[in-house]
């Protein structure tokens, strides 16, 4: 396959949250075990955790807090979708705002497919747009939206880069989590609609890293 790494390297920037915000009001988050303050914290509570989020972007004067690529995370630990196949390690960069921020095509794609992905932990309703680079296909993975994001929406249909794709859903319907994206990069997505693994175990890494790139190589926030 044509290198897609490089291919993300040599174009411009892409944003997947609110045009509006510049990236001089990103703050990034850490949210690996390395974090001691996040052990004061009950990160299974939707509305503790949101509170922490927009703490941290007070403090910070900021307006979206992100991170997360290859970062071994301990909020999977005590959930069921996670902790029966040792997955704590994170395999997309999540934004972190407030719930209805408008979500953004990251590349010109079509809709490939799109699911609500139900059950705590998990991504609720989640699109996958397809893309083409040099007569090959990768994907882009948008999860955790709001259930009227994937009411209307249809495979198929194109969306230009940069265009409202959807909007970030509350912890009823995005999983039990505070609001925010998950947004990943898949090469092959083999026989997978509407879903994909966001966070793999540490035997599965170097595949997972390999098959999901860093999304920063294409957004370009640091």
């Amino acid at each position: 396959m044509p290198n897609l790494e490089n291919y993300f390297l040599q174009i411009e920037g892409a944003k997947v949250i609110d045009s509006s915000i510049s990236y001089s009001k990103y703050v990034a988050l850490n949210l690996s075990t390395s974090n001691e303050k996040l052990s004061k914290i009950d990160l299974a509570n939707a509305e503790i955790f949101e509170n922490f989020i927009e703490n941290h972007l007070l403090e910070n004067n900021a307006k979206v807090a992100f991170g997360g690529y290859n970062e071994v995370r301990s909020l999977y630990n005590e959930n069921n979708h996670f902790n029966a196949e040792n997955r704590n390690i994170h395999l997309g960069i999540d934004f972190w705002i407030k719930a209805e921020t408008p979500v953004l095509a990251a590349l010109e794609g079509i809709v490939h497919s799109f699911n609500f992905n139900a059950g705590s932990g998990n991504y609720g309703p989640t699109i996958i747009l397809e893309h083409t680079f040099e007569n090959q296909k990768f994907y882009t993975l948008y999860g955790h939206l709001s259930t009227e994001s994937i009411e209307d929406i249809e495979i198929g249909a194109i969306f230009k880069k940069g265009e409202t794709l959807a909007t970030l859903g509350d912890s009823s319907a995005n999983g039990g989590y505070a609001p925010h994206l998950h947004f990943q990069i898949i090469k092959n997505i083999e026989d997978k609609l509407g879903d994909y693994p966001g966070v793999c175990s540490q035997k599965t890494l170097d595949f997972y890293l390999e098959n999901c790139p860093d999304p920063n190589l294409l957004l370009k926030i640091t």
